[in-house]
């Protein structure tokens, strides 16, 4: 961390209600220099279509005339490129994706936000956070289970969080730790940017963060700190009778409740607190859940970052966490690998298969957890049957045959 980054993150630490003035100022060409190295260079390139190698040509020319614009209030937000990924059969997730100056910037505010923010943010907010990921969070929540009494599961999603993200709320909240008119306006003016939706048609909408924005991660944990973090951890722990804990991954989360009255109190206090910043739980996807390791219902489970939790036993009766591949994560997986297949079957088979065990080792990373192993067997089984399917397609004759699969 530079040394202005650490003084803040010091201060920040220390003062718990100080107000940070002239961040504006921070943003100069030697600090958003500093923050080239970071950026991810094959990402895509935004309205301008200014490519990351592009723009680096003339790198420190480019940061100059950005520092001037800002310094003399010329600079202007582009619009962002507007893409749509496949999210479920028959939905898309919209992604935003920023000019590569926006970017840039965004990436250098990013960093003052979380020098800031990163001494308030709670343990149990695991998203787009230094040194802890999804996986953390999975394992943190597995080891609250095995350890402490839980009995009841609130499994919550909150609707269309990144497209109803108040701006309004959002400024009022983070003004608690900043003094400065400029940087926020600065942030207004990212959110306030038109979206370019791939038929050419410009959006201005009046609430949201595009996902994909590199300070909307950032902007979102901000906001469902004060929204939900902070006020399960001082208000809702203190009104349960028994433990209660949160875990969160940006606005997918779950709580677990030792007595079901508190989890009922809980459930019906949720709803009411997110209304008041402007947001809305999907009736559909939260719910109750009776997940006691002695309880009556025995295949009672809920899923949570990819994977499904569910009490299990030995063959000496005993209770035990069990986790595997969520089976909607599972089946997405696969339609994406056989859609990608089905693309590049065409390739040579070295190199189709160098590109097969890239694929199979990120899945494994993230999936290979303790008690998995059947989940992944299958994964890899289904993936060896797509392989041979459309590799043999390739042409009328036969040219790949089960002996063939493994030396490959």
């Amino acid at each position: 961390m530079p040394t202005s980054l650490q003084a803040i993150a010091d201060k920040a630490k220390k003062d718990q209600e100080h107000r940070f003035r002239n961040l504006f100022g921070m943003l100069n060409v030697s600090y958003i220099g500093a923050c080239w190295p970071k950026l991810n260079k094959r990402s895509a390139a935004g309205v301008d279509r200014i490519s990351a190698r592009t723009y680096e040509e003339g790198l420190w020319g480019h940061i100059q005339d950005l520092v001037e614009r800002l310094k003399g209030n010329r600079y202007r937000a582009k619009l962002v490129r507007r893409q749509y990924i496949p999210k479920e059969p028959g939905k898309m997730r919209p992604l935003g994706i920023p000019a590569t100056e926006d970017k840039l910037l965004q990436k250098a505010v990013a960093g003052i936000l979380e020098a800031i923010y990163e001494q308030e943010f709670l343990p149990c907010s695991y998203g787009y956070r230094p040194k802890v990921g999804a996986k953390t969070a999975v394992m943190e929540l597995s080891r609250q289970l095995r350890t402490e009494s839980y009995t009841a599961i609130v499994e919550a999603d909150i609707k269309g969080f990144f497209d109803n993200l108040d701006w309004v709320k959002l400024v009022e909240l983070l003004s608690k730790r900043i003094d400065d008119r400029r940087f926020l306006r600065l942030i207004q003016k990212w959110l306030k940017a038109g979206i370019l939706e791939p038929n050419g048609m410009v959006i201005h909408p009046l609430t949201g963060t595009p996902q994909g924005g590199i300070v909307s991660p950032v902007l979102s944990n901000i906001y469902l700190h004060y929204a939900l973090d902070e006020w399960f951890e001082t208000v809702v722990k203190k009104h349960c009778r028994g433990k209660a804990i949160l875990c969160r991954y940006a606005d997918d989360f779950v709580c677990a409740f030792e007595f079901s009255s508190d989890a009922q109190r809980f459930y019906k206090a949720l709803g009411l607190r997110l209304e008041k910043f402007g947001l809305q739980l999907a009736a559909d996807k939260t719910k109750i859940i009776q997940f006691d390791a002695h309880g009556q219902d025995a295949k009672a489970s809920f899923d949570f970052l990819g994977f499904e939790f569910r009490w299990e036993h030995d063959w000496k009766g005993r209770a035990f966490l069990g986790r595997r591949t969520a089976r909607k994560k599972l089946r997405k997986s696969l339609a994406a690998f056989a859609q990608w297949i089905r693309e590049h079957r065409s390739l040579k088979l070295r190199e189709t298969m160098r590109l097969v065990n890239s694929k199979l080792r990120g899945y494994y990373n993230y999936y290979g957890i303790p008690g998995n192993s059947k989940s992944l067997n299958q994964f890899f089984w289904e993936v060896t049957q797509l392989l041979r399917k459309w590799l043999n397609r390739r042409s009328q004759k036969r040219s790949l045959r089960w002996r063939n699969m493994r030396p490959c």
